[in-house]
């Protein structure tokens, strides 16, 4: 499920901002950005930092794409030391956005639950002071063989739900169908908004997680701010059971936020699905 956020709240000035610092960011030298980078001890790749996927194989291929992916919520799990200090602005205006995205998803949740015949506030309150949302932007360059290599391979979220935010003058977002891929268009200062993989897992296959791939623009970079929301690390995920039944058996295994985000960036590299590791 996609959808186009419109009315949100958010001025297209303060958007111009937020998309302004993510630009700015990775326009710095190389050896500013790795400052921040997801290597630890040198060969040691860790989900948050600057930096490209893990590489698990040899015939691997690395997407086209220059990212940096960090905690926003809660504060206090924010690894600091990953924040960019340049452009000056960056941090101020990411921590802005975060709370003004909080409100988007929380309404997407609140709206979710009811098309569940769930209480409205179902999902939200699965969201406890442990709860993660990570923020990660990413960098298309304008890349020389388009029809070689994507921005982003085939992929879902492993999050609940996922906010992006869209450089307006450049498409390249798509979304399979029954196999066929469409182009998502671009609507100015829209979010999109999407469920993830645990969403798919909690309504026992009610919502799809949809599998969506950047493709790269031979001509024009392009860039994106994604806000990845999820649960508590510790906690389980399993198909409600209120949404299980003799008609409707349960179609997902039981696993936890943490065991199912490592699987995701198992699976993410070797260009497979983790929603399949997980499926009865």
């Amino acid at each position: 499920m996609f959808l186009q956020a419109v009315g949100h709240g958010m001025e297209p000035s303060f958007l111009g901002e937020v998309m302004g610092v993510a630009r700015d960011f990775f326009k710095l030298p190389l050896e500013e950005k790795q400052k921040y980078s997801n290597l630890v001890n040198g060969n040691e790749v860790r989900i948050e930092g600057y930096g490209n996927d893990m590489v698990v194989s040899e015939k691997q291929i690395l997407d086209w794409c220059d990212r940096l992916y960090i905690i926003v919520e809660p504060e206090n799990r924010r690894i600091y030391s990953l924040w960019p200090t340049q452009p000056p602005s960056f941090r101020d205006i990411l921590s802005e956005y975060t709370v003004r995205c909080r409100k988007i998803a929380n309404l997407f949740l609140q709206n979710l639950a009811k098309l569940l015949d769930l209480h409205e506030d179902y999902f939200v309150n699965m969201f406890d002071e442990n709860a993660l949302t990570y923020a990660r932007l990413n960098y298309y360059p304008n890349c020389p063989k388009p029809d070689h290599v994507f921005g982003m391979k085939p992929h879902t979220d492993a999050s609940v739900i996922t906010i992006v935010f869209i450089d307006d003058n450049v498409s390249g977002l798509q979304l399979q169908k029954d196999g066929v891929w469409y182009n998502i268009p671009i609507l100015p200062n829209a979010l999109l908004v999407n469920v993830g993989d645990v969403m798919e897992i909690m309504s026992n296959g009610f919502f799809k997680s949809p599998i969506h791939r950047v493709v790269t623009n031979a001509e024009k970079e392009r860039l994106s701010l994604v806000m990845f929301y999820t649960m508590n690390p510790e906690k389980e995920i399993e198909p409600l059971s209120e949404l299980v039944d003799e008609k409707r058996p349960r179609r997902y295994r039981k696993t936890t936020t943490n065991d199912y985000i490592a699987q995701l960036f198992e699976t993410f590299a070797r260009g497979t699905l983790a929603i399949d590791t997980v499926k009865i």
